[in-house]
This record gives C-alpha cells, structure tokens and sequence, in this order.
C-alpha cells in the first residue's frame, strides 16, 4: 500500500480534525459525553417504564362471628359476648385495617414471553388438564421455571386460587373458591399417630409418613400429627373457640377464619414430638430434637414450615413452628434453595397480614 502524502487530501482532513479537536473546550467535549448518556438513560427509564403492569382484585372476607355462630356470607362482626370479660368488643373495621389488593409484580419482558410461550403450547395446557401436578412443573422447566412465570404474572394460565392443586395459595386475602371446598381423597398417614383423628390428602399423607420415618431413622424421635384436614364446619368451632378466648383481634393471629384455613384444603398438617411419656404440645415442638430436624428436613418431604418468625407482617400469624403445609417436593426444594420464608414472596403474591374490610 502507497503511504499518503504530506499535502494528500487525506492528511489535509486528519490535521483539520485534529486542529478542531484541540480547539474545543474540555467542557464542551465533556458536555456532549453526558449528553449521550443522559439520552441513554431516558431510553432505558422509557422501556421499564413502559413495561410496568399492575394486576388488581379485592379479597373478601365470607365468614363471621354473629350470636355465637358463624354465618357464611354474613358481616363480620365482634359481639361482646364473645369477647373475653376484660376486653371491650370493638368494631372489625377498628380491628382489621384494609389491605393491599391482590396483585403480581410486573413481569420482565422475558419472563412474560416465557409464560405467553408457555400457556400457548397445546402440550402444556394438555398436561395442566391433566391434574398431575409434578407433569406441570416438569413441562414449565422445572419448579424454579414455574414459580418464575407465576410470580411474574406471565402464566395466567396457572391459577394460584386452584384448591385441588398443590400450589394453591390460601391466606387472609384468598379464600377458598367455593369457600366450603373440600379435598378428595382422604387418608390418615400411614404410620403416623393422628392425635384428633385427622387425615390429609393422599399424596400429602404419603409424604408425611416418609417424612416422620425419616425423622426416627436419623435418631431424632417421634412425630405425630395433632391435627391435619379440617372442614369448613370444623373450623367455624376452632375459630368460635379462639373467639371466646381471646376477642376477634387475638384470634386472627392464631387461627383462620372458616374458609381461610389451609387444614381446609388436606395439605396442612400440625405436628407434635412424642417421647416414651407421649405427646408434647403444639408450643412444646420447637424445643424439641424432632422440631430443630423439622425446620431442617421438611423441605426434603415436600413439606414446608407455614408461618416462621418474624413474618406475621406477610403471613398474618404468630409464628408456628408446628404448622407444616404440603407444596410437593419439587416446589419445597425451589422454596428451600431460594431461601425463600413466606408462600406469598416465594409465588410474587401481596403481603396478607389481615382480612379485607
């Protein structure tokens, strides 16, 4: 290649720019620098913002104290007679503060592509017709690929409020649909004393037998199940009973109200520790060699601890350290490796601490 010479039209332009260049204030040059970013900037705040979505919808409350008895579909109130004597019976409006309506975060642009892909294929609606739930989340990718999709709000294809799946989601924001739903079928966990004559689920009941088995072949003791499905009726006397001990407000935070309960759907079991002398109590459990193994190796079963410490702002209850609930041992994996603590953060769900007014 020939070398240009001193006076070519190529040397004349690179010692203008170069003239041109030296010319130019540093802040001129430093100004067109933030300018360019700036234009970047706006471009990216341009495309979030447009991809912002806010999904919506009340919870209702369906179940109330009224005289003594519960009424569905009624208005929840707070007799006095059921109050304890000390405690004045104030309004439920006072005691229940309004909540977040439902909603999902707005789904990243992959995410809602994802789900949109997903719920198009023939082949996946086919297997989500088909009730297995393991299939469904082995065709969405796996658990973390599914919880992914639901929690964006990319999958509307997988209703969260389905109570005859594994993944159903019940809270003081999420009643049952129909609120008297009841599981079918039913078994008591082979091998497991069932303290109140309880049973659970069938696939439930299986995964608590493994999980106790465990449990005495690790050398940690017994388990028994104090108490597992509960039905709507069933628990419009546990709720009453909490009612007359502690007033509407003190009850909240220890017991659902009837259709609100995860026992009601069999995928909620509550455990205790047995020893050569029996049973403990419910409180006893944390304290114990079988509940430190619990909130280890739950998880391993399918089983997940419910409501923990220092969550009652997401959960709405007391800690329970007893409280197990069933999501499959798929989801309780991607629910242990995630670190996650509340069903409601781990599916992208609004917080629930109380019932809707």
């Amino acid at each position: 290649m020939t070398e240009p010479g001193p006076f070519s039209p190529r040397t004349r332009r690179e010692a203008r720019v170069a003239a041109e260049r030296a010319s130019s204030p540093p802040r001129t040059l430093a100004r067109h620098a933030r300018g360019r970013r700036a234009a970047r900037l706006r471009a990216i705040f341009a495309v979030a913002a447009s991809g912002a979505l806010l999904f919506g919808g009340a919870g209702a409350v369906t179940a109330a104290v009224a005289g003594g008895v519960l009424t569905e579909g009624a208005p929840v109130s707070a007799p006095d007679r059921l109050s304890t004597p000390s405690e004045p019976s104030p309004s439920i409006d006072a005691m229940i503060q309004a909540m977040p309506v439902e909603g999902l975060p707005s789904p990243t642009m992959n995410a809602t592509a994802a789900g949109g892909a997903l719920c198009d294929d023939p082949a996946f609606a086919e297997v989500l017709a088909s009730g297995d739930d393991a299939a469904v989340i082995a065709a969405a990718g796996g658990a973390e690929a599914f919880r992914s999709a639901v929690a964006a709000g990319a999958a509307p294809c997988i209703p969260l409020g389905d109570p005859n799946r594994t993944w159903v989601v019940v809270n003081k924001q999420r009643p049952f649909s129909p609120i008297d739903f009841g599981p079918s079928p039913l078994a008591l966990p082979e091998g497991v004393k069932s303290l109140s004559g309880g049973e659970l689920r069938t696939d439930a009941a299986t995964a608590l037998s493994a999980m106790v088995g465990a449990a005495r072949d690790a050398g940690v003791g017994d388990l028994a199940m104090e108490s597992g499905y509960r039905s709507y009726s069933t628990q419009q006397s546990t709720y009453r009973g909490h009612v007359s001990d502690r007033g509407v407000a003190g009850a909240d935070l220890v017991s659902a109200r009837p259709g609100f309960s995860e026992h009601q759907s069999g995928l909620g079991a509550d455990v205790v520790a047995c020893g050569t002398s029996g049973c403990g109590s419910l409180d006893d459990l944390a304290a114990t060699p079988q509940g430190a193994w619990v909130a280890e190796h739950a998880w391993e079963h399918g089983w997940i601890v419910r409501y923990l410490d220092g969550r009652t702002d997401v959960t709405g209850y007391l800690p329970e350290p007893w409280h197990l609930r069933y999501v499959g041992p798929e989801l309780a994996r991607a629910y242990h490796d995630g670190g996650w603590t509340t069903l409601e953060e781990f599916f992208g769900l609004p917080a629930a601490p109380g019932y809707a007014s």
